[in-house]
């Protein structure tokens, strides 16, 4: 699969998500902002760990819900890094552009590829071209979906 503009896919499971994340990665480069959106145990962890993998980014990519976000340093130096945030526990609206201002990720996006897992309606404001991947899971299974789109 080579992602376009936009898209939908349905990933059987976790594997499938991360396999989705790699290929995405492709695509990538440094200043491109990824925002995941989806409830809890959509695969938005998972799609990022693929995405790290398929960038080649060193250490292993967890979930960066305590620590808010965690940077992960390219593997070699033709790829970019990334920076995995997790906005969860940020605030709201307004609070929420103040944090993610104040962790300074409009000065990794150009260096970085900058992930952020629960920013939909807001984080979009750090750059002013995003993808946006809303991840969906249905009830009592492995199975997802996810459905991209690139802004402007």
């Amino acid at each position: 699969m080579t992602p376009d503009r936009s898209g939908q896919a349905v990933l059987p499971d976790v594997v499938d998500t991360e396999e989705f994340g790699r290929t995405l990665a492709v695509t990538l480069k440094a200043g491109d902002l990824v925002i995941l959106d989806g409830p809890l145990g959509a695969g938005k962890t998972a799609l990022a760990r693929g995405i790290g993998a398929g960038l080649g980014v060193l250490g292993r990519v967890t979930s960066p819900t305590f620590v808010i976000a965690r940077t992960h340093r390219p593997g070699t130096v033709d790829r970019p890094g990334m920076i995995h945030v997790d906005a969860y526990r940020l605030g709201a609206g307004a609070d929420l552009l103040d944090e993610l201002d104040a962790l300074d990720l409009d000065t990794d996006l150009t260096d970085s590829v900058v992930v952020v897992e629960w920013g939909a309606g807001t984080a979009e404001r750090l750059s002013g071209r995003h993808l946006l991947v809303r991840l969906r899971r249905e009830p009592e299974s492995d199975v997802r979906s996810a459905e991209w789109r690139w802004s402007s």
